[in-house]
Formats: structure tokens, C-alpha cells, sequence
């Protein structure tokens, strides 16, 4: 792990998507993060020690997680399709049951509910983070654009795993990866972090909000966390019957045209019981290690 010193810095912004502003002043205690996402040599120790299951496991039927399979269409009809959820898909079988681990033992765990991270996080001695937690960890005290500066990929040279190429029809991979790629396959942040931006988006454990709390004046919250699961739920309408969770960081489906969430304040709802195949996880321990 990773000890990230607290700090005070400015939260969320006012230039991109309405669920991330207001852009407001917050500071949270010192920590550790895990330096990179839960891989699944890491994952697999966890279920070898404990015999653990995943929701995606589960049941009688197994409940299965969402695949990204895009057909051979164009336009918002491929948007549509590309998304399946497979019976057969979990942690063991990242896109479906003819497939396996080899050779990706050392990239993010995917196809984890927000109890599977949970589960591991207690049995290694620590927490899922906060999305303060997680933000001010990635910008590692920057406001540019990205950790790195203001361009994506500077000189061409690709700092994060993102889509590139016409979405969702077309992936070049120009960077190297259709899909994860190993945890240190980028460069970290200055605070010795790896992807922090793009691979897989990661779990926090605030609820959802669709915009962040402005501040009384003058006031700078302390370590804030969003706790109210059911104004998550309320969100959402007829269609909130589960509570959402906020994921940070993007991950490498994201493409400047359609998803540009590759950023320290992006943030995106998820059900907590709705695995997929580009969501993932890291920890954090507030005690000494």
C-alpha cells in the first residue's frame, strides 16, 4: 500500500458532466491505498483462503454479470447490443464460460459486486474508500485535466487503458489492449498509484447523489461520504429498487466522444448487486499498518 498524506483540495468540477459539480473545497485525513486495483492472482488467493462465492456465482441459476460483446453495428443500435449479461460470466470466466484467467493473473479482478469487494476488503484488514478518498488520491495534487497534465495521451503516448477508435464498433487498441491490461502496464501518479484513470472503473463506498453537496460558505467539509442509501435508490425513479454506489476512474471502454469519464472527478452510478466486466476494485487502511 500506499500512504497518501491528507490534504485539503478542490472536489468535483463545473466544466464536464452535471454529477460531478458543484466544484467545491473538501480535506480528508491521511491513509493507504492499495498502489494498484485488486488483481486476480490477489482475488483468488482471497477465495482459496476463505471459500468465499460471488454474486455473480450465486444461486440455483447463477445470477450471471454484464459482458461487453459489441455486434457488427453502427450507431446507437450497437450501444444497445453491446452490453449482455451471461450466466456463465464471472471472476473466474471474464467473458463467459469458454474463457478463463490464463495469462491475466496480474489484471484487475472484474465481475465483483460491491459485496465481493466489501468481503475481501474485510478478510485483508481493510476498507473500500471513500469517493473524497479515492478522488483526491488520483488527482495526487493536481487540477489539471489528468494527474499527468492536460492532454490525454501527451506526444501519443497512451498513460491510461482507454478505448480508441470509433465506439462501440471499432477498437484500434492502439494503446496495446482490447480489454484490462496487467496494473503496471502505465506509468503511476505522482504518488506512486497505478490506474487511477482507465483499466476498470472501482467501487467507493459512498451512495449515489446525482450532484455533490455544496458547502455552507466559507466551510471546507471533513472527509465527507455520501450514506443515505435510499435517496440512491429514489434517484433512479420506478427503476431504483436497488441501491447505487458511486465508481470512479473510468475505465478502458471509456472514448472521448461518448464516455470521457477518464478523469479524477468522474463518477458513475452503479447497483450494487450489478457486476460487469469493467468494474473492479482497490482498498484503503486508515489504521497503521
Amino acid at each position: 500500500m500506499v500512504w497518501i498524506p491528507g490534504g485539503a483540495f478542490i472536489m468535483g468540477s463545473d466544466h464536464h458532466f452535471p454529477e460531478e459539480s458543484p466544484a467545491h473545497k473538501v480535506s480528508v485525513d491521511g491513509f493507504y491505498m492499495d498502489a494498484h486495483p485488486v488483481t486476480n492472482a490477489e482475488f483468488a488467493a482471497f477465495v482459496e483462503a476463505t471459500g468465499y462465492v460471488t454474486l455473480a456465482e450465486l444461486g440455483p441459476e447463477r445470477t450471471g454479470s454484464h459482458v461487453f460483446l459489441p455486434e457488427a453495428r453502427t450507431g446507437e443500435d450497437a450501444k444497445r447490443h453491446a452490453w449482455r449479461l451471461l450466466a456463465d460470466a464471472d471472476w473466474r470466466h471474464p467473458l463467459g464460460p469458454d474463457s478463463d484467467l490464463r495469462g491475466l493473473e496480474d489484471h484487475p479482478v472484474v465481475h465483483v459486486a460491491y459485496a465481493d469487494a466489501h468481503a475481501y476488503a474485510r478478510w485483508a484488514g481493510k476498507e473500500i474508500p471513500t469517493e473524497a478518498q479515492w478522488e483526491f488520491a488520483a488527482r495526487a495534487a493536481s487540477q489539471d485535466e489528468f494527474p499527468w497534465g492536460a492532454e490525454l495521451a501527451p506526444g501519443g503516448a497512451h498513460m491510461a487503458n482507454t478505448w480508441q477508435g470509433t465506439f462501440p464498433s471499432e477498437n484500434t487498441a492502439h494503446d496495446g489492449y482490447l480489454r484490462t491490461s496487467p496494473v503496471h502496464a502505465y506509468p503511476p501518479n505522482t504518488l506512486g498509484l497505478f490506474d487511477m484513470i482507465g483499466n476498470v472503473w472501482e467501487w467507493t463506498t459512498d451512495f449515489w447523489a446525482p450532484r455533490h453537496d455544496r458547502p455552507r460558505a466559507n466551510t471546507i467539509r471533513r472527509n465527507p461520504r455520501v450514506t443515505n442509501a435510499v435517496e440512491s435508490c429514489l434517484a433512479f425513479g420506478a427503476s431504483g429498487q436497488v441501491p447505487r454506489r458511486v465508481l470512479k476512474g473510468g475505465s478502458h471502454l471509456c472514448d472521448p466522444k461518448h464516455s470521457p469519464r477518464y478523469r479524477a472527478p468522474a463518477r458513475r452510478a452503479r447497483a450494487v448487486d450489478s457486476p460487469a466486466c469493467d468494474i473492479g476494485f482497490r482498498c484503503v487502511c486508515t489504521a497503521p499498518l
